[in-house]
């Protein structure tokens, strides 16, 4: 499978070389407000006062920048998966290096701006990489093309939306950039997906029903990661109506999963499935939003009293 997609892979990565635009990670950082911490320099030690930052966006930040820091568990996994010769190992090793830069630049700028305790973000960054990664479905290049389609895209749109809610130009400019790489990521494993329901449409189609039906953003070790998804579907960054609008319903039909003509009984089984998953999912966010503005009725009241 993976020899009959090299050429679709050489075909995307010349694409992607084509289109990624070269940037500098220092160029988006505000280095003269930056000041010494405590520690061996002296320096002052943080304080809640110092970030200007509204209190989600900076949960946010942490969130996007904990899960950019398993990079090595993600280059580990992609490249056991695709290997390291051809088209495919530039495609691993280029995708690597433009991924390092997203990391480097949000740790910078919120050091540099004291946007959040530098204590808390290293023992976070210490307890969630030590853990590592690993998908559900780590031996199966398939499941692997599926779920990254899926999750560069749900990346882009977190960057996008935590850039939106910092109420900060400089911390937006920044991770609207982070967020134009994730979006070229996405392009190149989404083609890639379109030519597997080609090339294997009953195995790309199980492949994607079993990714959608248990999604989990690849951050989902980082500590208190529930309370902090939580956090952020209640300020709009990530929630279940943007996941089925603007990620899964948008690539379906990018890649025309639900009109793939011409499978089995088992692949036909499971575009069935995945159009029930999608149902499914819209009762669910459909009721979140109702929760939401609930919450937010009773927060007004409350701020009124």
């Amino acid at each position: 499978m993976l020899h009959e997609l090299e050429p679709v892979v050489e075909d995307n990565l010349n694409r992607h070389l084509v289109l990624a635009r070269e940037w500098f990670p220092h160029a988006y950082v505000p280095w003269s407000r930056g000041e010494d911490y405590d520690g061996p320099l002296g320096g002052r030690a943080w304080e809640p006062a110092d970030s200007t930052l509204p209190e989600v966006a900076r949960t946010a930040l942490v969130v996007n920048l904990l899960t950019e820091d398993n990079l090595p568990s993600y280059h580990r996994q992609i490249a056991t998966l695709f290997g390291r010769d051809g088209a495919w190992g530039t495609w691993v090793h280029r995708w690597t290096a433009e991924e390092a830069r997203h990391g480097t630049a949000i740790r910078d700028y919120l050091l540099a701006t004291r946007g959040v305790d530098p204590y808390d973000l290293e023992r976070s960054r210490m307890a969630h990489m030590s853990q590592g990664y690993a998908s559900p479905h780590e031996d199966d290049p398939l499941h692997a093309i599926a779920y990254v389609a899926l999750q560069e895209l749900a990346t882009r749109i977190s960057h996008r939306n935590t850039g939106r809610i910092s109420g900060e130009p400089v911390c937006e400019a920044l991770l609207a950039r982070i967020a134009a790489d994730e979006n070229l990521h996405m392009v190149f494993y989404r083609n890639l997906l379109a030519a597997l329901l080609e090339i294997a449409p009953d195995e790309a189609m199980r492949a994607l029903r079993d990714v959608i039906a248990d999604f989990r953003m690849p951050g989902h070790g980082i500590p208190n990661f529930a309370r902090r998804s939580r956090e952020l579907a209640l300020a709009g960054v990530y929630d279940p109506r943007i996941h089925h609008d603007e990620v899964l319903l948008p690539l379906l039909r990018h890649v025309g999963a639900l009109t793939t003509p011409g499978l089995s009984g088992e692949g036909a089984r499971a575009q069935q499935e995945i159009a029930g998953l999608m149902a499914r999912l819209d009762t669910t966010a459909r009721r979140f939003v109702a929760r939401r503005e609930e919450h937010e009725c009773r927060r007004l009241v409350r701020a009124g009293a």
